[in-house]
């Protein structure tokens, strides 16, 4: 599995926001292989897609990756010198936009210039195909106040960009395996018919797609699941063969974890049917896969399988979801929790009737805390040092100003010692599946030199 014949591909992100330096030690890892290798960025979700549309409403040259030079600066250089293939979905709601910035960051940190593929076509709304939209029992989804509306694309466009000698593949929305599964289709010659193949790259994408999750970031539990140097975790990095077998590692020299707890986890990361997970290239079966230890955070993954992909493409509507104001304070010392439980009914009575409010007491309910208010009725804990979030939903921005500006007035107006406050208001995006007929939807790829 460490031959000639294998390909390497690596993860530089798993999200937007990601470590900036995690990629660094995988393309260190990649050219000391010596084999053919890729790295993928995968920086996109529903909620920052929805917020990329947005920002390029502001500004047309905006609305890819807010962080993609800094992604790519460290790497950049090192990719093209050794051929080492860069995908990202970090095009977002502007492909063109984030190419053209890649351009310009290879220019002024004097590398080559890269050959850009862009991939574009999950545009739907774009492409006037919002009434064609499906919702999931067949019926037309004809969603209000529309933000984004993407579909999930699959590999065959990256691997036509590859094949036309791409340094660097730029694409909004396409199915996070597909960054990995490209690659491994292009290198190997896989047919796209080729279903136990096919689901071999998927698979291997999906441990791919959520970067340190599968090398014990999300995994990490103190005395329970310990992960040695969480501090300097090792993104991962698949070895795939012709056959379709692999083995899931870390870059070199770095912390964190792979085995089979890691990788099993990482397996059932949202996976609502593990006998048919549905993507655009496949639908995935990983009931019958097999893992078996391969050397020190080393894995061998076996047994995916394969059947025939969708006939529809899923796609993501962002929907104008109004604002999110939020106000916060802290409260510590003796009797902390019965002045953050004052405060709180200061701010609810003086918002009145009819506003949506919630009010959390971080310390004492917050995560398993409702809306209502009911399950910190009855929690009758008394830590010392509390903090009270304030959070109005409305589709009125001056209403949900008013969570940070109540929670401000408490400095003075009460009750006592309260200190260190921060807020403010943010758009909301709400955001809902649909579905397409396949054919409808049509990818293309263009080549910026």
């Amino acid at each position: 599995m460490s031959g000639p014949e294998t390909v390497l591909v690596g993860s530089g992100a798993g999200f937007s926001g990601d470590r900036l330096d995690a990629a660094a030690p995988v393309v260190r890892s990649l050219i000391r292989s010596g084999r053919p290798a890729a790295i993928m960025f995968e920086t996109l979700g529903e909620r920052t897609l929805a917020l990329a549309q947005l920002a390029r409403l502001e500004n047309p040259e905006r609305g890819y990756e807010p962080l993609l030079e800094r992604l790519l600066a460290p790497v950049l250089a090192d990719c093209l010198a050794h051929r080492i293939t860069i995908l990202g979905n970090f095009g977002a709601a502007n492909p063109q936009a984030a190419a053209r910035a890649i351009r310009a960051l290879a220019v002024r940190i004097g590398c080559r210039v890269p050959r850009i593929a862009v991939v574009t076509g999950d545009d739907i709304a774009a492409a006037g195909l919002l009434p064609q939209l499906q919702a999931e029992d067949g019926g037309l989804l004809r969603p209000d106040s529309v933000i984004s509306t993407n579909a999930y694309l699959g590999a065959a466009p990256l691997v036509e960009a590859l094949a036309a000698g791409a340094d660097v593949v730029v694409t909004g929305r396409v199915a996070d395996p597909s960054l990995a599964l490209a690659p491994f289709i292009h290198h190997h010659g896989w047919s796209p018919d080729d279903l136990p193949r096919i689901a071999c790259g998927t698979l291997a994408g999906h441990l791919l797609e959520c970067g340190a999750q599968v090398t014990g970031g999300y995994y990490a539990d103190p005395g329970i699941k310990d992960v040695p140097d969480p501090h300097a975790i090792g993104f991962p990095i698949v070895e795939m063969a012709a056959d379709g077998g692999f083995v899931i590692g870390k870059a070199e020299d770095t912390g964190g974890l792979v085995d089979r707890h890691t990788v099993t986890e990482q397996i059932l990361y949202e996976i609502h049917d593990p006998a048919a997970y549905l993507t655009p290239d496949v639908t995935l079966d990983v009931t019958g896969v097999t893992l078996a230890e391969a050397g020190p955070d080393r894995i061998r993954v076996a047994g995916a399988a394969g059947h025939a992909r969708p006939e529809r493409l899923k796609v993501t509507v962002g929907l104008d979801g109004g604002w999110l104001g939020e106000g916060e304070i802290s409260y510590a010392g003796p009797n902390a929790v019965a002045r953050a439980r004052l405060a709180l009914d200061v701010v609810r009575r003086r918002l009145g009737e009819g506003i949506r409010m919630r009010g959390d007491i971080i310390g004492l309910a917050s995560v398993f805390n409702d809306d209502d208010g009911r399950w910190l009725a009855q929690q009758a804990a008394e830590p010392a040092d509390v903090r009270l979030r304030i959070a109005v939903a409305s589709a009125d921005r001056a209403e949900a100003d008013r969570a940070y500006e109540e929670v401000l007035a408490l400095y003075t107006c009460g009750p006592a010692g309260g200190g260190g406050v921060r807020g403010g208001t943010r758009r909301r995006i709400a955001t809902e599946s649909g579905y397409l007929p396949r054919d409808l939807v049509r990818p293309a790829v263009e080549i910026l030199e």
